[in-house]
């Protein structure tokens, strides 16, 4: 039980707070936090994206950024709210050169998590609201430029004779989100996309693909979804929706363009970018360098004992499209995660035989079970309850990944629950469940590894149903002519092996762009080092490399799905445009390299 109202205790913490740190930042860090405390920070203090777990981390971040940093004009906005015994407060402040705002949670009158981020740049505010451009010189003049005029010459000159500040190599979602926010920040910026035009990242992806996410958690900045917009969105209208956004967002986007090679210069500060557009070299010359070529790198290339003798066809579902051709023959597809049950779906529509060979565990969430009880940041009752997307974004990364497994531990709970009629169904079908290694879900997985999970859209019933046969439990041992022997001695007849198999880490686009010596210095993208599976440590506390600087100076990675996508594009464009303006950006910790 609180011993006075919300509002009181937050307000009361925040300003001893504020004064304590101008004294002494170690004494105000044990008389204000909670020894086992987070403070998650997104460049605010540190120029970094990093969490700081427990007092001494705390105090020692504080002692090494203060000086620069000049913590002022702490605010509380909103009202303050309890729940159970922690108080949870939203807050403005001000840097030296930024506009800042958090969440912090107290227990017992101390801070329990505190996360802080850039607002905005004081000195390069984007141009909005009352400070938008006019558009347009009213005035008479023979030697006016419209609109549409000046657009076609800044684009005919942009990269050849007036060079980018900021080059972004892959135009999916995450490029299109980053360069949007850079535009407003004025921040020249080439984006280059392989294929022939801009949402083809989706297109070109097999025909039955739709976002698993909800509309609420996916839109893009600036520009949210209509109203009337589906809850999920077929890929070829997401293409479309890309595709607009381009346009409309008036992005420098060069289709049919390949990156062939880039180098630093240390001493000029300046990348030299080989691209290959259309068959034309072309060489531009950025200060910074995005990866945004998704949240991961290259296909994992499909490699099976016996594929010299095997008289099938074998491809990776990245090159997977359409199920049409493989009408009534024998159809098996490696992997058991989304990508792998979305295939094999549509090779059943298609009319083929399907077999799922599943290497190891899946967590499996019902749709509809997740829409109910696990977007509740993120919905029309959200929206009902004055959650909008950016407060949501800012609700989701106030909470240290450290603390996340609690609360998803906790639903997931709810949903095996909920939904346990279903797991027992599938599970005796052969298919081999599980929920992670500490029973965390979904969510965890996406973040430690990026794989190993799907949300039910359909497969599920076609595998329950014995319409899609799953094998379990035995390794592949080699393929046959006509099949794949597995080492239980079975022979599964096969016409086409589709191997969905996943990708490498993004840093591997950087080995095959920049160099090996610079991939290895940099080192893998995505994963918290959890120590499970796939995801080594140490712990780090973060997710590695995305979003912030690298161990490769102006070298940056940018991906993940919409919402990420979304809400990590303005830190990115945040860092990027305070390196091109010349503001002083110490890191801590500095990128380990």
């Amino acid at each position: 039980m609180l011993n006075a109202a919300p509002s009181k205790i937050a307000s009361d913490w925040l300003a001893g707070f504020s004064r304590a740190l101008k004294e002494n930042p170690h004494a105000a860090v044990d008389g204000f936090f909670l020894e086992d405390s987070y403070w998650r920070d997104l460049l605010a203090f540190t120029w970094n994206i990093t969490t700081m777990e427990g007092r001494a981390a705390i105090a020692g971040m504080l002692e090494t950024t203060l000086a620069t940093t000049s913590p002022s004009d702490w605010r509380i906005s909103g009202e303050p709210t309890a729940e159970d015994d922690v108080v949870e407060a939203w807050f403005s402040f001000e840097t030296a050169v930024a506009k800042c705002e958090g969440i912090l949670r107290l227990r017992n009158g101390r801070c329990w998590t505190m996360f802080t981020a850039i607002k905005e740049l004081k000195a390069y505010p984007e141009k909005k609201g009352a400070t938008r451009p006019l558009g347009v010189r009213h005035k008479a003049d023979p030697n006016r430029e419209t609109w549409s005029e000046k657009r076609r010459r800044q684009q005919a000159e942009f990269g050849i004779s007036r060079q980018p500040e900021c080059l972004i190599i892959g135009g999916g979602q995450g490029g299109i989100a980053l360069g949007a926010r850079l535009k407003q920040l004025d921040v020249p910026t080439l984006i280059v996309e392989q294929n022939e035009r801009a949402g083809d990242s989706w297109r070109r992806r097999y025909r039955s693909l739709v976002l698993h996410d909800p509309v609420w958690y996916d839109h893009l900045p600036y520009i949210p979804f209509p109203e009337h917009w589906p809850v999920f969105t077929p890929k070829d209208k997401m293409g479309d929706w890309l595709e607009m956004y381009v346009k409309v967002m008036e992005l420098d986007y060069w289709t049919s363009t390949r990156c062939v090679s880039a180098s630093y210069d240390a001493d000029e500060r300046l990348w030299t970018v080989e691209l290959d557009r259309s068959g034309e070299r072309i060489t531009v010359r950025p200060k910074q360098l995005v990866f945004a070529t998704g949240a991961y790198g290259p296909a994992r290339e499909v490699d099976l004992p016996g594929m010299d003798r095997f008289a099938g066809e074998v491809l990776h579902s990245s090159r997977y499209s359409d199920g049409s051709r493989f009408r009534g023959k024998n159809c098996v597809v490696i992997g058991a995660a989304s990508s792998a049950h979305d295939v094999a779906v549509d090779l059943w529509e298609a009319g083929a035989n399907v077999t799922m060979i599943q290497r190891s565990p899946t967590t499996v969430v019902r749709s509809s079970t997740l829409m109910e009880i696990g977007f509740d940041t993120y919905s029309e009752q959200a929206i009902e309850r004055g959650i909008s997307v950016d407060k949501a974004d800012m609700i989701t990364a106030s909470m240290p990944f450290a603390l996340v497994p609690a609360g998803q531990k906790a639903l997931y709970d709810r949903i095996r629950e909920k939904d346990r009629d279903f797991y027992r169904r599938l599970g005796e079908t052969g298919f081999l469940l599980d929920f992670g290694h500490d029973e965390t879900g979904l969510l965890m997985k996406a973040y430690r590894t990026g794989s190993g999970y799907y949300i039910d859209v359909g497969a599920s019933d076609l595998i329950m149903d014995g319409k899609i046969r799953v094998k379990s439990g035995s390794g592949i041992r080699s393929l046959k002519e006509n099949g794949i022997l597995m080492e239980d001695g079975e022979e599964i007849p096969a016409d086409v092996v589709i191997a969905c198999i996943g990708y490498h880490s993004m840093h591997e686009t950087v080995a095959q762009v920049v160099s090996r010596e610079v991939a290895d210095r940099v080192g893998p993208c995505w994963g918290l080092g959890s120590g499970t599976r796939g995801d080594p440590g140490p712990w780090r506390g973060e997710l590695r490399n995305m979003w912030k600087p690298t161990a490769q100076e102006a070298l940056w990675f940018h991906g993940g799905n919409l919402a990420l996508s979304r809400y990590y594009s303005k830190f990115v464009a945040l860092q990027v445009k305070a390196r091109v303006a010349g503001l002083d950006t110490p890191v801590y910790p500095p990128p380990a390299g």
